[in-house]
């Protein structure tokens, strides 16, 4: 039985893919936070396993003081450093490792996808290309590396099970004006996007885990008081935000329209390419 280790694994997304590698026949382990820490311990897990993937780092969703701005790093590059100096000590190393990004990392002025060169410059675009080329590193022992740069993974819980409260209660709305875009994926089609690379051994590098179709905030807002059945007036100012989440207010002001190009012109098919569609799904 081929192996998958998840680090992250307990996250939404993490306990989706270990549900459905599960499902698809493979021997899941979840990595604890221990044993990402011991050397010997992880890399008698990377030792012949079939994939690895790697969802481990702080939630960017907080208020960003230099301590924490820390641990953003910390818990995503020291993980990734372990991953790949265990891959490279490994004698039956894994086909694949799977590196987790953001589409932060892309300006917000325009639609970009994964040949876009001219990136952010910015507190989370740079954390993002830092963690991108520690786990690019492991290609230099043989490994196929993938990287996907996740939009807002819409899903039974997540970001989405945070939304839901305010606009059910009737206090939903815009966050500051709504014109920010918005690139999103539905976690269906998120969970297809793993399998679909995992079993084409072609397939490598940058990808933009989002929908064909990028939004704004301000469509999102309409899609769930209309399948909620709720009112949307009441915006979200973006000064409170700022005040709450100090510089990681960005992560909910600012938005990127990220283009999943790569993986369409090589035959990947999107159930969920709007937001219409996605939320009429999943509410």
């Amino acid at each position: 039985m081929k192996k998958v280790i998840i680090t992250g694994a307990s996250g939404f997304v993490g306990t989706a893919l270990q549900n459905m590698f599960t499902q698809d026949g493979y021997e899941v382990i979840a990595v604890q936070r221990e044993q990402l820490k011991d050397e010997s311990a992880l890399l008698s897990l990377v030792e012949g396993s079939y994939a690895i993937i790697n969802l481990a780092g702080a939630n960017i969703i907080n208020r960003w003081s230099d301590e924490y701005k820390k641990l953003l790093y910390s818990s995503r590059l020291d993980t990734t450093k372990a991953i790949v100096n265990a891959i490279q000590k490994s004698q039956t190393k894994p086909k694949i490792l799977f590196s987790t990004s953001a589409v932060g990392v892309y300006k917000n002025d325009k639609f970009y996808d994964e040949t876009t060169t001219d990136l952010a410059d910015d507190f989370l675009a740079n954390l993002c290309k830092d963690w991108e080329n520690e786990a690019l590193k492991a290609k230099e022992f043989g490994v196929r590396v993938s990287i996907f740069r996740f939009g807002i993974v819409m899903g039974e819980g997540g970001a989405l099970g945070k939304m839901l409260l305010p606009f059910k209660l009737g206090v939903g709305g815009t966050i500051g004006d709504g014109k920010q875009a918005f690139s999103f994926i539905h976690i269906l089609d998120l969970l297809n996007a793993y399998r679909f690379v995992l079993e084409n051994d072609t397939l490598e590098g940058i990808f933009n885990l989002t929908a064909p179709k990028p939004t704004s905030n301000y469509q999102l807002t309409k899609a769930l008081g209309k399948y909620l059945h709720r009112p949307t007036f009441l915006p979200v100012p973006a000064f409170m935000l700022n005040i709450i989440f100090s510089e990681g207010a960005k992560v909910l002001t600012d938005g990127q329209s990220a283009l999943p190009t790569k993986l369409l012109e090589n035959g990947f098919v999107f159930e969920y390419e709007d937001i219409e569609k996605t939320i009429k799904n999943l509410v």
